[in-house]
């Protein structure tokens, strides 16, 4: 039997770290939201009791370092299954970029093996067990709008932003999480306003979703890496409504509202960066 799932990117609203926790996490309040980039998650089920996972993109580990290899093994070692599944990767969101790529690839796994197998699991149960394997998989497992705390998984859902566009762009770099929160001085940052994105959201007001969009960990990566800033920079001067970092980075985007500047602003950034896409929110 083959089952097919999506697994879509997310990019966030805001991003708030309040101090570091005794376990060695960060305490976070972030507003995700999922966007129409998404990879494809091919799932066969094996008779044999093993796990393949298969993808054509080299930055893509193919054993327990992949965490749609991890979400598998998690379901197989908590239920007793003794069957296998080849898991095929069809990567289009690009890999440590910021975008939860890895998280959501687990997140669709896990939703996918539990019909596959037949495990009758809730979203809920689904999502705490995603929480084991990464921050951001419990988002991905519900997908929408929402706000998440702790250290990413406890998530309270959040209405749509309105429809717009949003552009990406990755620059040829990848970005380490531990690095960036290495780097983070909790002491001494600038805290966006998570109240004022959630009443934002909850009003359906474009502008002050523009207004309020913000990242902590915008300014220590584009102190480690010029070429996010200058991607960011390019962006504003193309005419982007609001332009952000999304998670730790590289990738930047931005909003638009209006598709009349949608392709000054793609193809302006086409000259600077390889990987761009101009994709819809999916928010709910």
């Amino acid at each position: 039997m083959r089952l097919l799932v999506k697994a879509p990117a997310k990019i966030n609203l805001s991003l708030d770290v309040l101090h570091k926790r005794p376990d060695g996490y960060h305490e976070v309040e972030m507003v995700m939201t999922t966007i129409d980039l998404a990879d494809r998650i091919e799932l066969t089920s094996l008779q044999e009791d093993t796990i393949n996972i298969l993808s054509h993109n080299r930055f893509v580990p193919d054993d327990g370092r992949n965490l749609a290899y991890q979400a598998a093994q998690l379901l197989k070692d908590r239920l007793d299954i003794k069957k296998g599944v080849a898991i095929s990767i069809d990567k289009v969101i690009p890999v440590a970029a910021g975008l939860a790529g890895g998280s959501s690839d687990a997140a669709a796994t896990l939703k996918g093996l539990n019909r596959l197998w037949g495990l009758g699991l809730s979203l809920d149960e689904l999502a705490e067990l995603g929480s084991e394997i990464g921050s951001d998989v419990s988002f991905c497992v519900y997908g929408g709008t929402a706000l998440a705390t702790g250290r990413g998984e406890k998530i309270e859902h959040l209405p749509a932003p309105p429809n717009c566009w949003v552009i990406l762009a990755k620059p040829t770099i990848g970005v380490s999480t531990a690095d960036v929160y290495k780097n983070l001085n909790t002491s001494n940052i600038k805290h966006p306003d998570t109240e004022a994105m959630i009443s934002a959201l909850n009003r359906q007001s474009y502008r002050d979703i523009c207004d309020n969009l913000g990242n902590v960990l915008e300014s220590v990566t584009l102190d480690m890496y010029p070429e996010v800033a200058q991607i960011k920079d390019q962006m504003e001067r193309f005419g982007a409504d609001a332009v952000l970092m999304s998670g730790s980075g590289p990738t930047v985007y931005g909003l638009v509202q209006y598709e009349s500047r949608l392709h000054r602003i793609y193809n302006g950034l086409r000259g600077f960066c390889d990987q761009v896409f101009a994709v819809r929110m999916l928010g709910e």
